[in-house]
C-alpha cells in the first residue's frame, strides 16, 4: 500500500501530464482552426448554436449560461461570428426585446469544416496509440469527465 506522501507526488505528475496534454492538444487545434479564421471559443459557441438546431434558437443568456461565461463573453463571440456569417441575431416571436441566435448556412459549413480540422487535429495528437490504447484512453477519460460515451460535445 502506497503512503499518503506517495499517492499525492503520483497524483501531482498525473495532474502535470494531464495539464501538458491539454496545452499541446490546444496549440494543435488552434493551428488545425486557424485556416478557418474561427477562434477556439468561437468554435465552442458555434457548436452550441448548432445543437439547438431544430429546436428553438437560443438566446444570448442561454449561451452564457451553458458555457458558463459572463454575457458579455458572449456578445464578443456572437459580434466575431456574425461578422463571419455564421450566425445571425434574429429577433424572438413572442417578445421583441429578446434576441436568438441562429446558424446560418455559411455557419453550417464552417462546423463541418471545424469538425474535420478537430479529427485531424485529434489524429496527430493520438498517432503513438494503438487502437487498443485509444479505446482505453477514452473509457479512462470519460470516468474522469464523468461523461456518457455517447455524449459529443
Amino acid at each position: 500500500m502506497r503512503t499518503p506522501s506517495e499517492t499525492d507526488t503520483t497524483d501531482g505528475v498525473l495532474a502535470e501530464q494531464l495539464l501538458r496534454l491539454t496545452r499541446r492538444l490546444h496549440r494543435i487545434q488552434k493551428r488545425y482552426m486557424e485556416p478557418l479564421g474561427i477562434t477556439p471559443a468561437q468554435g465552442r459557441l458555434l457548436r452550441l448554436v448548432s445543437s439547438y438546431e431544430g429546436a428553438q434558437p437560443p438566446r444570448m443568456a442561454d449561451l452564457a449560461a451553458r458555457l458558463e461565461v459572463v454575457p458579455r463573453a458572449v456578445t464578443t463571440l456572437v459580434d466575431g461570428l456574425e461578422a463571419a456569417a455564421c450566425v445571425r441575431r434574429a429577433p424572438d416571436p413572442d417578445n421583441r426585446r429578446v434576441i436568438r441566435i441562429e446558424l446560418t448556412d455559411t455557419g453550417r459549413a464552417t462546423l463541418r469544416r471545424l469538425r474535420n480540422a478537430r479529427t485531424d487535429a485529434a489524429e496527430e495528437i493520438l498517432a503513438p496509440l494503438t487502437a487498443a490504447q485509444r479505446e482505453m484512453l477514452g473509457g479512462l477519460l470519460n470516468t474522469l469527465a464523468d461523461v456518457p460515451p455517447d455524449r459529443n460535445c
